[in-house]
C-alpha cells in the first residue's frame, strides 16, 4: 500500500476576513480552512499533508459582474498593494510547490496570494 502525497484545498481571502455581502460564500471558505488544517494534523501519520490555497482578487465567470463595475476596480485595486488584480497564471506556482517534495514539512497552512492585500489590513 502506498502511503504519502498532497492534498490542496481552494480557500479564499474569505477564509481569513469577512467581506459584506459574502456570508454564506465565507463561511463555507472558513469551514474549508478548518478542516485543512484538521485534516493535516489527523493524516500526517500518514505521510498525506493536506494545505490551502487562499486566492485574493481574481477575474472569474464567478467575479465577472464585480470587474464589470469599474468603481469597484479602483477601489480594490487601492487595497492591494501590488496594485493589480490576480492572472490565474499566479496561482499556478503556488500550487505546483504546495504539492511538490519542496514543501514536504508544509502542513495545515493556506498560502494566500493576494497581492499583498491580508499584509495590508
Amino acid at each position: 500500500m502506498r502511503r504519502g502525497g498532497a492534498i490542496l484545498n481552494m480557500c479564499s481571502l474569505t477564509s481569513a476576513v469577512g467581506v459584506p455581502g459574502a456570508a454564506a460564500y465565507g463561511a463555507s471558505k472558513s469551514g474549508l480552512a478548518g478542516l485543512t488544517r484538521t485534516l493535516a494534523a489527523e493524516w500526517a501519520a500518514r505521510g498525506i499533508r493536506v494545505n490551502g490555497l487562499g486566492p485574493g482578487y481574481f477575474r472569474t465567470d464567478l467575479t465577472e459582474t464585480f470587474y464589470a463595475d469599474e468603481h469597484w476596480q479602483a477601489r480594490m485595486l487601492e487595497k492591494i498593494p501590488l496594485r493589480r488584480f490576480g492572472d490565474l497564471n499566479d496561482l499556478t506556482g503556488a500550487a505546483v510547490f504546495l504539492c511538490s517534495p519542496a514543501a514536504a514539512y508544509i502542513t495545515g497552512q493556506i498560502l494566500y496570494v493576494d497581492g499583498g492585500y491580508l499584509a495590508s489590513i
